[in-house]
């Protein structure tokens, strides 16, 4: 009878870690997809705070941009880099949002705000932290209100 109880614990031994490796399994499966789930979740927030809302991403990158045109020749160049940095992410990040999105990228508000935008992009690639012209702020400052006006409007 001892060597039956010695067998029987070995089968129930075997069961056990069978099973403990079984839940173990399971485990590292829900916890890989816990963490894909995370990742993923993390990776598609926008650290521009752009929310997808266009009418108010639009106003968003409004305000950031013409802060940006408006800076004092005061300010340090290292604050001046820093503003440029955060305005060219929001740019990026709002022509790649919606360009392709067809029912924005046709609308007069976004092809006004692209052309505006590209012309600000441009002159920060090209000159860097130089103030930017008169003529070229005079410019942006009429295609924004172009921008707010087709907005109102719903174009």
């Amino acid at each position: 009878m001892g060597l039956m109880l010695v067998k029987s614990d070995s089968v129930n031994n075997k069961t056990i870690l069978d099973n403990f490796m079984i839940i173990k399994s399971y485990f590292s499966k829900l916890l890989a997809l816990i963490l894909v789930v995370v990742v993923g979740l993390v990776g598609c927030g926008s650290t521009t705070g752009l929310t997808g809302n266009y009418t108010q991403d639009t106003m968003t990158v409004l305000e950031k941009v013409q802060v940006a045109i408006a800076l004092p020749t005061e300010i340090s160049i290292e604050e001046k880099k820093e503003i440029q940095n955060e305005t060219r992410a929001q740019i990026n990040d709002y022509i790649s949002r919606y360009r392709k999105n067809s029912n924005y990228g046709g609308l007069k508000s976004f092809t006004t705000m692209q052309t505006a935008l590209n012309s600000l992009a441009g002159y920060y690639t090209s000159y860097g932290n130089r103030p930017i012209p008169d003529k070229l702020q005079k410019r942006l400052t009429q295609e924004f209100k172009q921008v707010e006006f087709a907005l109102n409007k719903g174009y």
